[in-house]
């Protein structure tokens, strides 16, 4: 096994984090490339491993696998034996309906509420959550953590680390970069997943990182 994980700036790119953490969490080796994001020539270096011209791109061997949610699955199918999704069925269709949830949906929080994990915003966050798109988009996450909490007893979304905890762990650094206040049971889930090894590692190397990029 030779895989190779290509990612934007760890600040910044919460489509990087969630492969890389899904990775990380199952224990899997890979080497990194960090492309600079929003430069001159980021396009042109992501082309020569991502025909989308997008981070993040798992390549494996001649292999190139493209988009967060792909890259997940692949991992999980290929290096993981499922161990990634719920064992139950149900509870896997579940947790893929969330992931699959935030993959696709929640536009208006990512547009006010862009990842910025080194940032501490809250009045700006005050100013999205006036927004009734924004607020529509953190009820309903909150919604989809309580149920999901309150079905598997935690402490992630379907008891064990899944794929589906990867893709909300970028709304929960969201949550404190702009101060969006949390019942005291999803406080307790947006600490567990901050305080996973690999979270720890990906927020203190996104601390290091000296670059900037300006909404």
């Amino acid at each position: 096994m030779s895989l190779t994980l290509v990612i934007g700036n760890r600040n910044y790119s919460s489509w990087s984090l969630r492969p890389w953490l899904a990775m990380k969490q199952a224990g899997l080796a890979f080497e990194e490339v960090r492309i600079l994001l929003h430069r001159p020539d980021t396009k042109e270096r992501i082309l020569r491993h991502s025909p989308s011209g997008r981070v993040p791109c798992l390549v494996d061997g001649a292999l190139a696998v493209w988009d967060s949610m792909a890259i997940c699955e692949y991992v999980n199918e290929q290096y993981c034996d499922g161990c990634l999704w719920p064992a139950d069925v149900g509870r896997r269709a579940r947790a893929r309906s969330v992931a699959a949830e935030m993959h696709s949906g929640f536009a208006a929080l990512r547009t006010h509420m862009s990842m910025d994990i080194r940032g501490r915003y809250p009045e700006r966050g005050a100013a999205a959550l006036a927004r009734p798109d924004v607020a529509t988009d953190v009820d309903r996450i909150r919604s989809i953590w309580t149920d999901c909490l309150a079905a598997s007893g935690g402490p992630f979304l379907f008891g064990g680390f899944s794929i589906a905890d990867a893709f909300y762990a970028p709304v929960v650094t969201r949550f404190r970069t702009y101060g969006v206040a949390l019942a005291p049971g999803l406080e307790a889930y947006s600490d567990a997943v901050f305080a996973l090894p690999a979270m720890q590692q990906w927020v203190a190397a996104s601390a290091a990182e000296p670059e900037t990029i300006d909404d």
